[in-house]
């Protein structure tokens, strides 16, 4: 222990890829970089800093590879949590270089580390027998039945808006996180650690003692705020494309929240002020961590760091 506060911070996907991007590694690295110039704040204020990511539209793309090379040259496709892991070594990697070159411009002297993380989820979680979570490549219907044929336990549906069908997986919720022990000791001797990018790698156990990989996706900032509940962070920061949680957004009614208590972000998101997909796992990872004895959970945009009041902080109450 080094009497340093201890964060955990959630990246949002344009700390990786922003929006009319083609998602090249040149842009994916000055996102990167960009954000972790905006994370100095926390360090020059002596915080102990554990990242996590998401990883929605990179795990997409190698989906999309893994197809290709399925269908052109026969090579077998991977299962989801296989390219979930793929993306978690990648996207790693990205942070790992981009915050050193962030450090080696202003001085810094830290370790930096990726671990790839498997979060164990229930397999009779409820979200299993009702997948909603589109994932990779559209389909049309014709390959759709091709697919059904070759993987009958897998589910599709189509697009709304009419791009096709695409697989459908489960969102179950993480119930344990591996090596979050070690996770807590290596941040609190001041190792930088990058960990459960896009939620963790969905794991189960098909018997004690022997796990295995299924195909599901963890939100993101649930797994972020758990982790940060286990290693007994002080701060949770979940970083977005706004600068604070509004009620009635992009409406003339609008109102930017401030400081709301836990008592408060409930009855917002009983009332339907979030979206699913956007907002409301974010209060909902945000509740979970301050209910489990974190102090703050901070939502706002990586370029509000430096402001130490910024964003909007959900507190207990």
């Amino acid at each position: 222990m080094n009497g340093k506060k201890l964060a955990v911070v959630a990246f949002g996907g344009n700390a990786l890829l922003r929006a009319g991007q083609k998602g090249t590694i040149d842009e994916q690295e000055a996102n990167v970089f960009e954000t972790c110039e905006s994370l100095l704040s926390l360090i020059e204020r002596g915080y102990d800093i554990v990242i996590g990511h998401g990883n929605g539209p990179q795990v997409g793309n190698i989906l999309l590879q893994v197809n290709a090379g399925e269908k052109l040259y026969g090579i077998p496709e991977m299962p989801l949590d296989i390219c979930g892991a793929y993306s978690q070594g990648f996207i790693g990697y990205i942070i790992e270089q981009q915050f050193m070159n962030v450090l080696a411009k202003h001085g810094y002297n830290r370790n930096i580390i990726t671990l790839v993380t498997q979060v164990i989820v229930d397999k009779n979680d409820p979200a299993f027998k009702n997948p909603t979570k589109p994932i990779g490549p559209y389909y049309t219907e014709e390959e759709v039945k091709v697919l059904m044929e070759k993987h009958p336990e897998d589910s599709y549906a189509k697009d709304p808006k009419g791009k096709g069908w695409r697989k459908v997986v489960a969102s179950p919720k993480p119930i344990d996180i591996n090596n979050k022990n070690i996770v807590e000791r290596l941040a609190r001797e001041g190792n930088i650690v990058v960990t459960v990018g896009g939620g963790g790698i969905p794991v189960f156990y098909v018997e004690p003692g022997k796990l295995q990989g299924i195909d599901a996706v963890i939100d993101k900032d649930l797994a972020s705020s758990m982790l940060a509940v286990y290693i007994n962070a002080d701060e949770f920061y979940i970083l977005t494309d706004v600068p604070k949680v509004c009620l009635n957004f992009n409406t003339p009614q609008e109102k930017k929240l401030d400081t709301i208590t836990v008592s408060e972000a409930k009855q917002y998101l009983a009332e339907g002020h979030f979206t699913e997909g956007s907002m409301a796992p974010k209060i909902r990872a945000a509740i979970n961590f301050v209910e489990n004895g974190g102090k703050v959970c901070i939502i706002t945009e990586a370029g509000q760091l430096e402001n130490p009041e910024a964003g909007t902080r959900i507190i207990q109450g």
